[in-house]
C-alpha cells in the first residue's frame, strides 16, 4: 500500500495514466512509454486482462491440449499404436494456468523495462484529471494526476434473468477454464467463438456436449458456407447442434440443470450436468464514476470518436472492448496504439475495421477477413468466388488433415479482394496473408505469381485465388 507513515496519501502526475491493463491498456502504456510519456498503468489484478488470464492465453492452452490428444487417439493411422491412452484433467487444466501466470509476469518485467509505473488497485474518475486508487478493503491508497486518461476496463460475459448464472452449474467462460472435474454432459449457450471452442475443447475429453444458437448457424457472424461446413465436422465428433432455437430459461433442479428452448415455435426441454452461458459480452462501466462525469455510453459501452478514441470529455479517451464491438485482442492493441500515436501528434492513418481478422481455435480451425459471400452479395458486387479443398493439397493429405477449404470472395469489377474465409488446419496462420493482401490492394495476379513454397498448406491460398479465375492447376 503507498501510504506514508503519517497515513498520508501517496500521489503522481503523469502524462498519460490508463486504466485498465488488458491487452489494449498495456500495449498503449508501452507505446506511451515509447514516444516519451510519463505513464502510469492500474489494474486490481494480473496485467494482460481477460485475454490473457482468461481468456485468449489459456484457452488456447486447453485446446492444444485437445488437438494432442485427439491426434493421439488417431495415431494408428500413421501406423503408430498408443495403447491405454488417457489424459489427466486437473493437470490439464494446471498446465492452462501456468501460461497464464507466466504470461502475465512477462507483461509485468514489460512495464519495467519500459519504465512505466504499475499501480495494483482499483481506479476510479475523482475529477477528469484525477484518479483514485482504492485497495481491496476499499481504502484510497493513491491520487494519480494526468493529463490524459485512457480507459481501457475490458469487458466480461454478458448475462440475462433467463440464464441466471451461480459459477457453479451455470457458468460463464471464466469457470469452464478452471472445472475440477471432466462434466458428463454440457450445454453451451451460444455458438460464438467462444462456445465453439469449448464444445470443441470438451467433446473432445468425452463429454456430451450440446450447443444452443439463437440465430441460423454457429459462429453466425462467419460466411454460411464455412459454418456449414464446421457444423458437419463438430457433428462427427458427436456435438448436437440446435441453431435457430431461444433459451427461455435455465433452471438448476437437483444436480442437473434444465434448458428450455424456443426452436421455431416448438417447445423442448434438454438438461445437463453444467450449462456454460457464452451469449457475448458486455462492457466494464460501472464503477469507474464514469456517470459523474457525463461520459457518454451506448449499449452499455463508451461512445468514442473512431479516429481519435476520445470520448465526449476532453483528455478522457478510450479503447479496446469496452467501447464495443469487435471484441477482440488484436483490435484493443491497435486501438491503444492508434490511440497513443494520435495524442502524440503523429496523426495514424485510421484503423480500417474492415481488414480485421477473426479466429477460431477449434479444429478444424476457422478464421476470415473481410466479407462474407452474403455481405458482398448484399452489398450488390459481382463476385468472383474461388475454392480450394484442403483434400487437394499434398501438404494436408501428407499430415493428415484433409478436412478443410480456402474460400476467397473478388469483385469482379476491379478485382478487389473482398473477404477472405478458410476453414482446416492453421487457419489462424494462414489467414495473415490474406489480411496483408487487403490491407494493401493487392490484386489476384500479385497473389498468384507469388510463389508459395512446396509443399506447404499456404498452397491452398494462391490456389483458391487462382480458381476464381479460371487459373488453379491442382483442381
Amino acid at each position: 500500500m503507498n501510504i506514508t507513515d503519517s497515513g498520508a496519501i501517496m500521489s503522481g502526475k503523469y502524462d498519460i495514466a490508463i486504466l485498465g491493463g488488458g491487452p489494449g491498456g498495456y500495449v498503449a502504456a508501452i507505446r506511451s512509454a515509447q514516444l516519451g510519456f510519463k505513464t502510469v498503468i492500474i489494474d486490481k489484478d494480473n496485467l494482460g486482462g481477460i485475454c490473457l488470464n482468461w481468456g485468449c492465453i489459456p484457452t488456447k492452452a486447453l485446446l492444444k491440449n485437445a488437438d494432442l490428444y485427439e491426434k493421439i487417439k488417431n495415431a494408428g493411422q500413421f501406423g503408430i499404436n498408443v495403447e491405454n491412452c488417457s489424459f489427466d484433467f486437473p493437470k490439464i487444466i494446471k498446465r492452462s494456468r501456468d501460461v497464464a501466470d507466466r504470461l502475465a509476469r512477462n507483461v509485468e518485467y514489460l512495464m519495467k523495462k519500459n519504465k512505466i509505473d504499475r499501480i495494483r488497485g482499483f481506479g476510479k474518475f475523482a475529477n477528469e484529471k484525477v484518479l483514485e486508487v482504492f485497495d481491496q478493503n476499499g481504502n484510497i491508497t493513491e491520487s494519480i494526476e494526468a493529463s490524459k486518461i485512457i480507459i481501457a476496463t475490458g469487458a466480461r460475459a454478458r448475462t440475462i434473468k433467463q440464464i441466471p448464472v451461480d459459477g457453479e452449474k451455470i457458468i460463464t467462460s471464466t469457470e469452464a477454464m478452471v472445472l475440477k472435474d471432466m462434466p458428463a454432459e454440457m450445454i453451451i449457450i451460444g455458438a460464438g467463438a467462444i462456445g465453439i471452442e469449448f464444445a470443441y475443447f470438451y467433446s473432445v475429453f468425452g463429454t456430451k456436449v450440446t450447443v444452443v444458437e439463437a440465430l441460423n448457424s454457429i459462429l453466425p457472424i462467419e460466411d454460411k458456407e464455412i459454418s456449414e461446413a464446421l457444423t458437419k465436422e463438430l457433428k462427427k465428433k458427436g456435438i448436437t447442434i440446435h441453431t435457430r432455437s431461444i433459451v427461455e430459461k435455465a433452471e438448476i433442479k437437483g444436480n442437473r440443470v434444465e434448458v428450455t428452448l424456443n426452436s421455431e415455435g416448438k417447445t423442448s426441454v434438454i438438461s445437463a450436468d453444467i450449462a456454460l452461458n457464452a451469449i457475448g459480452v458486455t462492457g466494464n462501466v460501472e464503477g469507474f464514476g464514469l456517470e459523474n462525469l457525463g461520459i457518454e455510453l451506448f449499449k452499455n459501452h463508451i461512445k468514442v470518436d473512431k479516429r481519435t478514441y476520445q470520448t465526449n470529455i476532453n483528455d478522457i479517451f478510450a479503447i479496446g472492448d469496452v467501447i464495443g464491438p469487435p471484441w477482440l485482442a488484436h483490435v484493443a492493441s491497435a486501438e491503444g496504439i492508434h490511440c497513443v500515436e494520435t495524442i502524440k501528434g503523429l496523426n495514424p492513418p485510421a484503423i480500417d475495421y474492415d481488414m480485421i481478422p477473426g479466429c477460431t481455435y477449434c479444429q478444424p480451425q476457422v478464421a476470415s477477413v473481410g466479407l462474407t459471400e452474403e455481405k458482398a452479395l448484399a452489398e450488390g458486387y459481382d463476385l468472383k468466388i474461388g475454392r480450394f479443398p484442403y483434400s487437394a493439397s499434398g501438404k494436408a493429405f501428407a499430415v493428415g488433415e484433409r478436412e478443410g477449404m480456402v474460400k476467397v470472395i473478388f469483385d469482379s469489377k476491379y478485382g478487389e479482394l473482398l473477404g477472405a474465409h478458410i476453414i482446416g488446419s492453421e487457419a489462424t496462420e494462414l489467414i495473415a496473408e490474406f489480411t496483408l493482401a487487403k490491407s494493401m490492394e493487392a490484386t489476384f495476379e500479385t497473389i498468384i505469381k507469388t510463389v508459395h513454397a512446396h509443399p506447404t498448406l499456404s498452397e491452398s491460398n494462391m490456389e483458391a485465388v487462382a480458381n476464381a479465375y479460371g487459373e488453379a492447376i491442382h483442381i
